[in-house]
């Protein structure tokens, strides 16, 4: 039994598939782009987030790296790693849990990026840099509740680190890089504003969610959340099995998707998809070929079919479909298998 406050298990929301969905397929296929939720108050968006962390297994990491690099992945090393490696030293593995890293509202850019001491450049000749939330993020996931208020700068830097996976950081004439691979994700409600077209572009999948509608569902979540309340740790084992099925379903998915090619009729598909409903640029292509992998291996198949590519093609378009002021995007889902029927008929 450990001191930390037990987190709602993800396995005991009650419905909002899409953004149970959506958080799955991140996971497996991390380089989707994170995801971002929109949706009205109290509709389980942060308390999604932060359960899905619970479902991740833990990392071997470089022990003693401020960074946690990724103790299998030597191309990516941070700054400090590769040189304690120049001058000898043997590098050890750490477990580390994967963790939810929140970023506040009123960071600033230096908050978010870090910091480099000039002064101790020039006068010891060494870099010294002080690790912002990128760095603490890299290997976990980045949570911005209300994302439509942060600073459009902001919202760039940490977009710009998710798509590269490294944080650059130059100050006169000085730089400084480091891994930062890391799963966005951000949470908004549309009351309060929406992001740019430029910005809602660069999440990968787009999920809005509603309260639940049906009475007896509606009960469900109330009597969940008030069992939760009375004993949280209690609460928590009755849901251990969930738990635990889909932690096996998310590494069955991993080694899954990563032997899953794109065949020629599936990326064909996504392409006539996007023209069709005329989305620009091409991010929404490769999001949706990555998404209905993602789905089929969620699934537990080795090859997409074509409800993945629906499902695929919900979660990553209508927020990069072109509409006109106060339109709502729509998709056309009788289009769209018929795009999938066409595309999968040719030889």
């Amino acid at each position: 039994m450990t001191d930390e406050m037990p987190v709602y298990p993800f396995s005991a929301i009650v419905g909002q598939e899409d953004m149970k969905d959506a958080l799955l397929a991140n996971i497996v296929y991390p380089s989707i782009g994170g995801v971002l939720i929109r949706g009205e108050k109290g509709t389980a968006k942060s308390t999604a987030v932060r359960a899905v962390a619970d479902l991740l297994p833990r990392r071997r990491v470089v022990g003693g790296c401020a960074f946690q690099c990724d103790f299998l992945d030597a191309k990516n090393l941070c700054t400090s790693c590769r040189e304690r490696i120049a001058q000898g030293e043997t590098l050890e593995p750490v477990a580390a849990k994967m963790r939810v890293v929140e970023l506040p509202l009123s960071a600033t850019e230096d908050r978010v990026v870090g910091t480099l001491d000039i002064e101790h450049a020039i006068t010891k000749g060494r870099k010294k840099f002080e690790p912002g939330v990128l760095a603490i993020a890299n290997g976990n996931i980045l949570y911005v509740d209300e994302v439509n208020l942060l600073d459009d700068h902001i919202v760039d830097l940490l977009l710009d680190a998710a798509a590269m996976g490294t944080n650059y950081v130059e100050r006169e004439g000085i730089s400084y890089s480091h891994p930062s691979r890391f799963m966005l994700v951000g949470t908004m409600n549309p009351e309060e504003g929406d992001l740019r077209p430029q910005l809602l572009d660069r999440f990968g999948l787009a999920v809005d969610v509603e309260g639940e509608k049906d009475a007896g569902r509606r009960a469900e979540i109330i009597k969940r959340r008030l069992a939760f309340e009375r004993d949280p740790a209690g609460f928590c084992r009755n849901y251990d099995a969930q738990q635990e099925e889909i932690r096996q379903r998310i590494e069955r998915a991993r080694t899954l998707v990563a032997k899953l090619e794109p065949d020629e009729r599936l990326l064909r598909a996504a392409v006539r998809i996007s023209l069709a409903l005329g989305v620009d640029g091409h991010r929404a292509d490769l999001t949706l070929v990555k998404g209905a992998a993602a789905f089929a291996a969620l699934a537990g198949r080795s090859s997409v079919e074509e409800m993945d590519i629906v499902t695929a093609a919900r979660l990553s378009l209508p927020h990069r479909m072109r509409r006109r002021p106060f339109e709502e995007s729509r998709m056309e889902f009788e289009q769209i298998r018929s795009v999938i029927a066409e595309s999968y008929a040719c030889p």
